[in-house]
C-alpha cells in the first residue's frame, strides 16, 4: 500500500452502545463534562468531544431499519462492551483522574506506556471500557 495518498484525516465520530441512554447521558454529560449535541429518546445521544463526536446508541434500536422519512443509515450495533480512548493533555490527566474518582468512578488501571505516555482505564454505566491518554501514546501531537 506504499505510495497511496492518505485521504483519511482522522476520526470524525466514534460509536459506543448503551441500552440505558439516561444513564449514558448523565455519565458522559455530567461526569465527563461533554456537551450533548443531539438526543432521540430511546435511540441515541450524541456528544461533542474536541473536534470529534461521540455517538451513544441503544443497540436494540440501531438494529432496526430506518423507516418513513428517516435518512437511509444502514443498521448497525453490537453486543458486549466497546472501547474508546479520550485524548487528554499531560497537565490535565491527574486532575481528571481525581475528579472521576471523586465522582465514584472506579479506575481499573493506570499505565505508563513504553513511549513514556500515561493512560488510565475506567468503565461507563453500560460497561464500555474507556481510556484517557496523553497524545504521546501514539506519538500524535
Amino acid at each position: 500500500m506504499a505510495g497511496r495518498t492518505q485521504a483519511l484525516e482522522g476520526i470524525l465520530e466514534t460509536a459506543l452502545y448503551a441500552a440505558d441512554l439516561d444513564a449514558a447521558d448523565r455519565f458522559y454529560g455530567d461526569v465527563l463534562g461533554l456537551e450533548r449535541i443531539a438526543r432521540v429518546d430511546g435511540r441515541h445521544v450524541f456528544f461533542r468531544c474536541g473536534q470529534s463526536v461521540l455517538l451513544i446508541f441503544n443497540p436494540a434500536e440501531t438494529l432496526k431499519p430506518a423507516g418513513g422519512d428517516a435518512l437511509p443509515v444502514p443498521t448497525h450495533g453490537t453486543t458486549g462492551p466497546g472501547h474508546a480512548c479520550f485524548r487528554v493533555s499531560r497537565d490535565q490527566l491527574n486532575a481528571l483522574r481525581e475528579r472521576l474518582a471523586a465522582d465514584g468512578v472506579i479506575i481499573e488501571s493506570d499505565i505508563t506506556w513504553p513511549t513514556g505516555a500515561r493512560s488510565f482505564y475506567f468503565r461507563d454505566p453500560a460497561g464500555n471500557s474507556l481510556e484517557c491518554a496523553e497524545p504521546g501514546l501514539w506519538s500524535i501531537a
